[in-house]
């Protein structure tokens, strides 16, 4: 991705420089698409300097890409290495990394100075220069310790001196059992590796103190022969020992005897030393002190303070470090060895030097044809860095000179670049403590825009969180980045959006109403590429009901609610955690959507229960505590606060503490957590308890530290599970007497308010902390560096003191001291402040302006030297005003100046919102705490063309029936020489479609148009815009009907179709004109009611529902517009709906006819069953032998009590008849069943069985149901209505 960017810059020259036109380009995101030609580019190398372990491979990284890929090349010690012919060493394959297998081999063979070239047709990039070289351990030298006999009291030294390693080794010391020396404020291991003892004492007898030196890479351990240490006391040795002894062989002889001493040093040696260190690096300081007792060290800096978030002390505060070091480090550092008989200094002088670092390293350059580009490389170093240019690995000066490519010590410039120009430019900038190396790119190319972002991709954020929508692109020229919400509302950079340089959209606080759809559009003159996003703001996770704090029996049940509220279209997770752990794998522990069970609650079970609601997008927790007590009998404990305690003793009572007793009170089934005691100052504070110290709940006394000169009266509150008690009776008043002051007022600061003055202020002492009566301050000052005598001044208890006559702004050391009626406090620390500040004065020099293009501009400008600030430098402040357009003669007086305030110490500052084609000019003055100081010398500059503003107005006079007039007004803001004005148009229809555009180009000059051929009673749209040089402004635009023609209708009944079916009409028709109202009105032909209408604005065809069979409707369509009292009507046209085919009524569904059906069935089954009992009794039916001979098991006689024949019967078992079919839900359906009453009244093919049952199929006619379902396509017949029936 890339940002967008202005074309052009234009710098506008002080003395001697020349007029360039420059494109910007940003790479800190700018990448080419690899499917687009470009030279290579390094993107994974070794570190500079590389140590290997000579048991491994030796991997040498080098890794490019580039269009099309890049062959690899390597040198060693600035000679080409044949990698091809050496069979240890192997380059992977599509990459430049080398693996040399060193197996059997001579590392040493392969150490060296390598550098890798990674080539194509476009160009030619190289690596830093890659140091191998092989980590050694070598061996101790073979030494022989001498025994060390040492007086007790004396310091020492024991020495390590370990083999140099590379990389150099890591040192500890330990003894014969591997256990490492304990260190301390008295013993320390200091940085080379030696031990330091301050005072040695008896203990330190040992004879097995070892030196152990580990190297990292080979993870070897070497140790030194052990060292032997006896400590003597020289008081308890007899005389004969004592002559065993020469006294050169005491470590000690060159000391003083046992006995306290005052601090010396023992590194660094004398009263100074120097240290130098690379910025960027860790800064170690180191001061061992010796005497007796142990000294503690301290550390200050002269005329600094130490860099509290960058240090840290170590080794009991005798090492200082210092890490990423700047120049502003540099300076004397001061450590002070303290013990009680006195004070030793050391000062270590640290200079800053730096390695070549970074300003603005070069950056890749994508450049249309013709276009010009600049590539700087700015760099800075202690020494100062020489830079070098190459081109293609090759030095600049040693390549054929281009036209337009001109070198200026930091900086190339590429003027009108052309196709096939491509090449790798690199930078070299070294001094004596390294280099820096950076190629830098320049691609020739035309590519129209292309949107990287994938399409549609959908983002998600919560309410009131940000929002960012990336639109990452390429093309070259690069391209110009606009957004759209919902594909029409522009989006500018404002208080609730923010449009990166890298195309990203930011919301910085998301709301509901930002959701929807998002298009970013990338255009260049190549091209135009659009790309969508969608953002969806949700709601966040909230807990409504949040666990609660449950005290549970053990055995019981505790439940906790945990109520959430989330969006609805985010899947939530609900999570419990015990102690912030998972749950215990028990099936007691019972999780349900919004609540945790834990059944048979046991000890185990205590702690801290969270619920945790998780989303994909955010989450919210709470949580609360469960206490298992002991399960009692009903009634449950009832749990109250303590009583207060009672019965206070002071007892062993000194100036400055005394032991207060007391009496606890009743528990009420909590136990005490802790006591809490109070005191109230009785002098000072009268009626004000404060709250001195806690206890813990099993103690009943306290020993209390007092302060002198307070009136103490004490109290005690217990405090239990349920909270504090009332406070107890207060004790006896106990007085202590008045002392010097113990400490001084805080917050020390010199501040000067107006030049030659210097305001001192503190934060006074409270009463409390006077110690005594008679409180004031010593104020002492001095300027700071000048080893002048201390001022002094002592005041009553205020809180500041004004020095008169202090120079402007200069440093003064500050000291307050508190003392009363009965000393002083103790000394107090130095501050640093200044003096009143003056305005500056003078202005700054050598100022230069840089145009970019015709609304930007960056002025430049020599810092001014510090003593002229007089005060603390502010910033700057530009003043600039437009004088006049360039196409103007006379200064425009209107015109106010416009002022920006660069904070700091700038150099360089951006003036935006300039009007194009003006001239303007500049001033700038310093800023410091006082004011302004005097301006510069005054600075013009021109900027260019731009495009123009919109026309100041379009409007449409005179419109006639197929013409309308246009005249517009020029551009309020030129912007430069204007060139003409282009209108394009285009009808709209009634559904807001566009119609085909015609587009129209007219001179500076031209005002008005005359617009023919138009059609009648149309809406058009105009879009006018003028011209540049530079191209077109922003449209205005307008709209405009043409007359109506009212000559003739609009409504033609030639163009109006009808078409009918059984209860509906479609009525169509032919449009005829815009934004009307268009109703269809219809009645029932020859009725006398009010016509109906339906709007039907957006179409051309309506469908009438609901109208009736066999009905003739007359039907008109209306159109009638609001701004238009005329309503336009077509002829009435005259619609019949069809009739139904005859449908005469179904008399199986009338009430009588069903009626009559049942009172003939029931008198069927009546003469049935008579029948049926004469044949049985008279024995008229031959089949009576038959029926004796073979009784049929199914035969089952008629039930008299059985009412029903043929029908479903809900009694007995709900058996059908023999012969019906019946469905498995048990219903007979109407249209399902095969039964007819007609063949039991006909004959027809139904038969009785012997029996009396029937046999075979009943054969009456089934009728089919019509697609209506209610429709027979025959006449009714009794045969249907019986099927109906049945």
């Amino acid at each position: 991705t890339h940002p967008t960017m202005d074309r052009n810059r234009k710098w506008v020259p002080g003395i001697g420089a020349v007029l360039l036109i420059l494109l910007s380009h940003m790479t800190s995101a700018l990448e080419v698409p690899l499917d687009l030609p470009q030279p290579p580019t390094i993107t994974l190398q070794s570190p500079k300097d590389y140590i290997f372990d000579p048991r491994e491979n030796i991997v040498i990284h080098c890794e490019a890409k580039g269009k099309p890929s890049p062959s690899f090349s390597w040198t060693r010690n600035g000679t080409h290495f044949d990698v091809e012919k050496d069979s240890k060493v192997l380059m992977k394959p599509g990459s430049g990394t080398l693996v040399i297998d060193i197996s059997g081999e001579k590392a040493e063979a392969y150490e060296g100075t390598y550098q890798c070239t990674a080539h194509n047709e476009h160009g030619t990039a190289v690596s830093n220069s890659i140091v191998i070289r092989q980590s050694r351990s070598p061996l101790w030298s073979k030494e022989r310790n001498e025994a060390i006999t040492v007086q007790v009291g004396a310091f020492l030294v024991l020495q390590c001196r370990p083999p140099a390693g590379l990389p150099p080794p890591v040192i500890f010391w330990m003894d014969n059992n591997f256990q490492r020396l304990p260190l301390d404020k008295r013993v320390s291991q200091a940085l080379n590796g030696d031990l330091y003892f301050s005072n040695v004492l008896p203990e330190d007898t040992r004879s097995d103190y070892i030196c152990y030196a580990r190297f990292p890479h080979t993870q070897t351990i070497q140790q030194k022969q052990p060292i032997s240490v006896t400590v003597l006391n020289m008081e308890t040795m007899n005389e004969t020992v004592a002559a065993l002894y020469n006294i050169t062989d005491f470590y000690s002889g060159e000391y003083s005897p046992e006995g306290e001493r005052r601090p010396g040093f023992m590194l660094p040696l004398g009263p100074t030393s120097t240290k130098m260190v690379l910025r960027g690096d860790t800064l170690e300081l180191e001061c061992i002190a010796e005497g007796l007792p142990t000294p503690e060290i301290s550390w200050t800096k002269d005329g600094g303070e130490l860099p509290s978030s960058r240090m840290s002390f170590h080794n009991f505060k005798k090492t200082l470090k210092i890490s990423d070091v700047n120049e502003a480090d540099a300076g004397d550092y001061r450590c002070t060895a303290t013990n009680n008989l006195g004070i030793a200094h050391h000062i270590i002088k640290v200079t800053v030097k730096a390695a070549p670092f970074w300003v603005s390293a070069p950056r890749n350059l994508i450049l249309a044809p013709n276009e010009t580009g600049i590539l700087t490389c700015r760099v800075n170093g202690e020494p100062k860095p020489k830079i070098s240019w190459f081109v293609n690995g090759v030095p600049i000066e040693n390549v054929p000179e281009e036209h337009g490519r001109k070198v200026e010590d930091d900086t190339v410039i590429l003027s009108n670049v052309q196709s096939g120009s491509s090449a790798v430019y690199q930078c070299n900038a070294s001094n004596e403590f390294g280099y820096l190396l950076a190629n830098a790119f320049v691609n020739v190319l035309a590519e129209p825009p292309r949107v990287l972002t994938p399409p549609n991709q959908v983002y998600q954020v919560i309410t009131n969180s940000p929002a960012l929508l990336h639109c990452s692109s390429f093309g070259s020229p690069i391209p110009t980045i606009t957004w759209f919400k919902d594909s029409q509302t522009a989006i500018k950079d404002g208080d609730s959006y923010v449009i990166h340089e890298n195309g990203t959209l930011e919301i910085s606080v998301a709301q509901l109403l930002n959701s929807g759809k998002y298009t970013c559009i990338a255009t260049n003159n190549l091209g135009i590429k659009e790309n969508h996003v969608f953002l969806e703001v949700k709601e966040p996770t909230r807990i409504l009901k949040q666990p609660e704090y449950k005290v549970v029996q053990r055995g019981m049940s505790a439940m906790f609610e945990c109520k959430v509220k989330h969006d609805p279209s985010l899947i939530p997770t609900m999570t419990w955690l015990k102690d912030n752990g998972e749950l215990p794998d028990d099936e007691r522990f019972e999780v349900d959507t919004d609540s945790l069970t834990i059944k048979d609650v046991t000890d185990v079970d205590e702690g801290t229960y969270t619920c945790i609601m998780n989303t994909t997008l955010d989450q919210d927790s709470a949580s609360a505590m469960l206490t298992v007590v002991e399960a009692t009998p009903t009634p449950a404990i009832v749990y109250e606060k303590p009583d207060p305690p009672s019965d206070l003793e002071l007892t062993d009572q000194t100036e400055r503490s005394v032991q207060l007793t007391w009496i606890p009170g009743d528990e009420h089934n909590s136990p005490t957590q802790k006591f809490l005691i109070q005191y109230e100052d009785l002098l000072h504070q009268p009626g004000v308890w404060i709250n001195l110290t806690e206890v813990a709940g099993t103690s009943t006394t306290a020993q209390l530290n007092l302060s002198p000169y307070v009136y103490y009266s004490f109290r005690v509150l217990a405090q239990n599970r349920v909270g504090h008690s009332d406070p107890s009776q207060p004790s006896r008043q106990y007085r202590t007497s008045p002392a010097a002051p113990d400490e001084n007022p805080s917050d020390v600061q010199g501040v000067g308010t107006e030049p030659g003055n210097l305001v001192i202020t503190w934060t006074p002492l409270t009463g409390f902390q006077s110690n005594g009566p008679g409180l004031e301050y010593r104020v002492q000052w001095r300027q700071k560096d000048m080893d002048d005598e201390w001022s002094s001044k002592n005041v009553a208890n205020v809180s500041q003191f004004i020095v008169s006559g202090t120079p402007t702004f200069v440093p003064y050391e500050i000291k307050v001291q508190a003392l009363n009626d009965y000393g002083s406090g103790p000394e107090p620390e130095v501050v640093t402040g200044y003096s009143g500040e003056d305005f500056p004065v003078s202005g700054p020099d050598s100022v230069q302006v840089m145009v970019h293009n015709g609304t930007l501009a960056e002025v430049h400008w020599e810092p001014v030297l510090s003593p002229s600030v007089r005060g603390k430098l502010q910033g700057y402040k530009v003043y600039y005003r437009r004088e006049r357009g360039l196409h103007e003669t006379e200064m425009d007086k209107d015109q106010q100046d416009q002022v920006l305030t660069f904070s700091g110490n700038r150099s360089e500052g951006r003036l935006p919102g300039l009007q194009p084609y003006s001239l303007y000019s500049l001033f700038i003055t310093v800023l410091n705490n006082k004011g302004e100081g005097p301006p510069s010398t005054s600075k013009t500059f021109e900027t260019p063309e731009g495009v123009p503003g919109p026309p100041s107005f379009l409007k449409v006079i005179n419109p006639g029936l197929d013409s309308l007039t246009l005249e517009w007004g020029s551009p309020v803001n030129n912007n430069g020489r204007l060139t003409g004005y282009t209108l394009k148009y285009q009808p709209v229809n009634n559904t807001n479609e566009l119609g085909p555009a015609k587009v129209m180009s007219f001179l500076a000059n031209d005002t008005t148009v005359t617009l023919g051929n138009l059609n009648s009673s149309m809406l058009y749209k105009f879009y006018l815009s003028a011209k540049t040089i530079k191209g077109s402004g922003p449209i205005i635009t307008e709209e405009a009907f043409t007359v109506m023609d009212t000559s003739e209708s609009s409504l033609h009944n030639n163009n109006i179709n009808t078409s009918v079916s059984e209860d509906s009409a479609v009525i169509s028709w032919e449009y005829f004109g815009h934004h009307k109202n268009v109703y269809v009105e219809y009645i029932v032909e020859n009725s006398k009611d009010d016509w109906k209408k339906e709007l039907v604005n957006s179409s051309h065809s309506h469908m009438l529902k609901g109208l009736k069979p066999g009905t003739s409707y007359k039907v008109r369509v209306v159109a009638r517009d609001p701004a238009d009292p005329t309503v336009h009507s077509t002829d009435e046209v005259v619609v019949t709906v069809p009739a139904v085919p005859s449908r005469q009524v179904d008399i199986a569904t009338q009430g009588w006819f069903i009626g009559l059906m049942c009172a003939i069935a029931l008198l069927i089954l009546v003469l049935l069953i008579v029948c049926f009992i004469k044949r049985n009794k008279g024995g008229k039916y031959p089949v009576k032998e038959k029926e004796d001979a073979h009784q049929d098991p199914e035969i089952q006689p008629m039930k008299e009590d059985d009412g029903t024949f043929g029908e479903y019967s809900d009694t007995e078992d709900h058996k059908p008849l023999k012969g019906s079919r019946t469905p498995s839900n048990g219903t007979v359906r109407r249209d399902e069943s095969d039964d007819s009453l007609v063949d039991y009244g006909e004959g027809g093919d139904g038969q009785f069985n012997e029996d009396g049952s029937f046999i075979g199929q009943y054969s009456g006619k089934k009728e089919k149901d019509t697609h209506e379902g209610n429709e027979s396509s025959e006449a009714p017949s009794p045969v249907n209505a019986m099927n109906s029936f049945v």
